[in-house]
């Protein structure tokens, strides 16, 4: 009996030994989860985040001849290990950092709070500049700071100005990089992966840049730098003569879908894209990709591909044009809200007369829903309401009711053969002018350059080739047999040809389409034959100061804009001159430049109040 007794004690003071260790325990776990938990927290995050500091050299961005457009350099990280400094100094150390630095005084009171703090790491400032640096250095060569270290960091580079004050060569095609490595919109974006060297087998702390000292691949474009600079700076001045909203430009080659030019104005500068993002963030928005707009009358050509090729329309058929077509509640009118009687339908086309368009369209199907059907199918064909994939992030698909979807009533198919009811970026409009004058081969539009030559894609055929050299015949009538209009965009030698459009801006406010504002564009091409160039432009919310037959319009209209643009691609690219330029005199209907009435600018008003989308 007393054994047992003997063992239950000793039992009894074991457990008695285990409750005080765990209990001890318990209070040390405390000590550390509570008492010490912002120290331990500080010093693993430093542990952790310090190594992804390394960047990976992220590869070059080129042009097509070689021409640095974006590129890594290094600049100093200042970091700082303040418990390394005596208690009693590490106030005035932050202070005098500050101070070199150029603090606001609340950086300047958080640094100190930091340095009093003791911490083991702090990352004073990154980024720099040369002389920042210096002054650090002098400041510890004097003896004034301690306990520092200037690390070189790689920061992504833009080397080339733009063509507009405080902006970087084509700024909004490429994007920028943030300072945790991340490209942000355009190409830097769309080709992270690819710039940043990230195989998938690499991570960093919370998805940042892989550690490690790697490089990321070089990527050549198809664009010209000098050809982009000469345009940004025309845009430049068009922009301010206009006081316009924006001003952009896309010059490509339609018989490859290589983009030669990419460029928008206002821009900003890449390397400062911080000072952007807290004035106008909207900058970074690429509006030749990623912003939609009605196009409005450039869009009859797509009409007249669709009617062409359906057969129920010839360059020389006759049409009547009338003030306005009755669709019950809502009508169909021109601009001037005349008729000019008859007309050819090389006429009507040159003159911009939305009636007969309307008309036209009409005679597409039996009936609305299968004239619906013809239409969007051809823009389908050309590349609108999809993505062209051009390789920039965010590029938007536009918007286009399909009728198979949601029917179109006969006011929608009047509405949308003369570009209203309808949405679409300048690039897509640029894909399907291609395709209507190089021969009917559907060519994607890249802005990455491939790597052999000989993998250029050939397109896809998708209109047949004599409609495609009847639409370019169209087209050279369109601005030599107004004269107006070719007074101000031919080019002597050369053969030109292209479609102006004008749409109104819906007010979601008022619900009406707005008064006197309005987007400007112009579709056109250089050279004979298959074109050497494919141009679109346009002018958003320009200023209306010139008063011509009782209509306002810009100072600098699109289809100058458009000339502008095509002299500065030619001189550039030394593009020769035709060898026989096509006369303009060939199409049925064709009336002189001397004996044409002044066109009226082609508005499209829509006759329905209900914005893109349709009823």
């Amino acid at each position: 009996m007393l054994g047992r007794t003997d063992r239950r004690l000793r039992h009894l003071g074991l457990l008695a030994v285990f409750v005080c260790l765990a209990l001890a325990l318990s209070v040390r776990l405390a000590y550390w989860q509570v008492a010490q938990g912002d120290d331990l927290r500080q010093r693993a995050t430093t542990q952790m985040s310090r190594p992804a500091l390394e960047f990976v050299q992220r590869g070059d961005i080129t042009d097509r001849r070689g021409t640095l457009l974006a590129t890594t350099a290094y600049r100093d990280l200042l970091a700082a290990y303040p418990d390394l400094i005596a208690a009693d100094q590490r106030s005035a150390v932050a202070r005098r950092l500050a101070t070199l630095l150029e603090f606001e005084p609340p950086q300047t009171a958080k640094l100190v709070e930091t340095f009093e703090k003791g911490v083991p790491y702090t990352i004073v400032k990154r980024r720099l500049t040369a002389e920042q640096s210096q002054l650090v250095r002098d400041a510890l060569a004097a003896g004034d700071v301690a306990a520092l270290s200037l690390e070189p960091q790689p920061v992504r580079f833009y080397p080339t100005l733009g063509g507009a004050p405080r902006t970087t060569l084509a700024s909004q095609l490429l994007g920028f990089v943030t300072e945790d490595g991340e490209g942000r919109y355009g190409i830097e974006q769309h080709n992270h992966a690819l710039l940043a060297g990230l195989d998938g087998g690499t991570a960093a702390l919370e998805g940042g840049p892989p550690a490690g000292g790697g490089t990321g691949q070089q990527l050549r474009l198809t664009i010209d730098a000098s050809l982009q600079l000469r345009i940004e700076k025309e845009l430049y001045a068009i922009w301010v003569a206009n006081k316009a909203e924006r001003v952009s430009a896309v010059v490509m080659d339609p018989r490859t879908g290589q983009i030669l030019a990419w460029a928008s104005v206002p821009g900003y500068d890449a390397n400062s894209y911080a000072e952007t993002a807290r004035a106008d963030p909207g900058r970074f928005v690429d509006p030749l990709a990623s912003q939609i707009y009605e196009p409005g009358s450039v869009m009859k050509m797509v009409t007249a591909a669709a009617a062409l090729e359906a057969g129920v329309v010839r360059p020389g058929s006759i049409l009547e044009d009338e003030r306005f077509l009755d669709f019950g509640d809502f009508k169909v009118r021109n601009a001037d809200k005349r008729s000019m009687g008859e007309l050819t339908f090389a006429e009507v086309l040159a003159y911009s007369r939305n009636v007969p368009t309307a008309k036209v369209a009409a005679r597409l199907g039996r009936d609305t829903a299968s004239a619906s059907a013809v239409l969007y199918d051809m823009w389908r064909r050309l590349g609108l309401n999809r993505a062209s994939g051009v390789e920039v992030s965010s590029e938007s698909r536009g918007i286009a009711a399909d009728p198979a979807i949601r029917r179109w009533a006969p006011v929608d198919l009047a509405n949308r053969s003369f570009g209203q009811g309808v949405a679409v970026t300048p690039v897509q409009l640029a894909v399907a002018f291609s395709t209507m004058v190089n021969g009917g081969r559907h060519m994607p539009a890249h802005l990455v350059a491939p790597a052999d030559p000989a993998a250029e894609s050939r397109g896809t055929h998708v209109l047949d080739a004599e409609v495609s050299e009847t639409l370019r015949e169209l087209m050279v009538n369109n601005v030599a047999s107004v004269s107006e209009v070719a007074s101000k965009t031919l080019i002597d030698g050369y053969t030109v040809g292209g479609k102006s459009g004008t749409a109104q801006y819906w007010d979601s406010e008022k619900n009406r389409w707005a008064e006197d504002t309005y987007n400007y564009t112009f579709c056109g091409f250089v050279g004979d034959g298959i074109p050497d160039l494919v141009i679109v432009v346009t002018v958003n919310k320009p200023a209306l100061t010139v008063q011509k037959r009782r209509l306002m319009v810009p100072k600098i209209e699109s289809y100058e804009v458009f000339r502008r643009v095509a002299q500065t691609s030619i001189s550039v690219l030394d593009l020769p001159p035709d060898s026989a330029p096509e006369p303009a005199d060939e199409l049925p209907g064709h009336t002189s430049p001397a004996d044409s009435p002044v066109r009226s600018p082609d508005v499209s008003p829509s006759a329905s109040p209900v914005p893109i989308g349709g009823r």
